[in-house]
């Protein structure tokens, strides 16, 4: 696979899991945690919280810095696995940052119970002043239809990413129809 790869999703719905397993089946690959970079502040970070302006500015910072990061992988011969929570206009957003192309969207979609459950076993809380069902809102009415959407309620992760695998050829002509139909909108 000679791309770069979004894998994102809500909270607790097996994005870094996934992206690991994935990033390790390819001969040449790099795990892009979009986290990573937010926990990089050391003074001065701010919560992606609702209404918060500066919450916002810094995870749009965190989204340059990782698609920056996975271009940089990308020139030198590796498959970056970038992996963040990208939702609503921000996937939008994160597909024109990421400049490696074919770039493949992978969005996970379990159901809201699938990922409450997955919450409640985690050993860390990603939930604040947000709840399952907002953020499965937001990412169910809100995110453009790019690339595979998948529903991994029942998947392990090893089948959600023989999925991946065995649909890149889809996601990657899903995501270059969506390019031209963005490039057609700035128009």
């Amino acid at each position: 696979m000679r791309a770069a790869v979004l894998v994102t999703g809500i909270m607790a719905s097996g994005k870094s899991t996934v992206a690991q397993a994935l990033a390790e089946r390819l001969p040449r690959s790099a795990h892009v945690r979009g986290d990573t970079f937010r926990r990089m502040v050391v003074n001065g970070a701010v919560p992606m919280e609702p209404g918060v302006p500066e919450g916002v500015a810094q995870l749009h910072l965190r989204y340059r810095i990782a698609a920056s990061a996975a271009d940089l992988y990308f020139e030198a011969g590796f498959t970056p696995i970038i992996q963040d929570v990208v939702l609503g206009p921000d996937l939008d957003l994160f597909v024109r940052l990421v400049r490696s192309r074919p770039l493949l969207v992978v969005v996970l979609a379990p159901d809201a119970a699938t990922v409450e459950q997955r919450e409640r076993q985690r050993p860390k809380s990603g939930y604040g002043d947000w709840t399952v069902a907002q953020l499965d809102e937001v990412l169910r009415r809100d995110t453009p239809r790019i690339g595979l959407w998948l529903d991994t309620s029942g998947q392990t992760p090893e089948e959600t990413v023989d999925e991946i695998l065995s649909r890149a050829a889809e996601a990657e002509y899903l995501a270059a129809q969506e390019a031209h139909i963005s490039q057609n909108k700035s128009r």
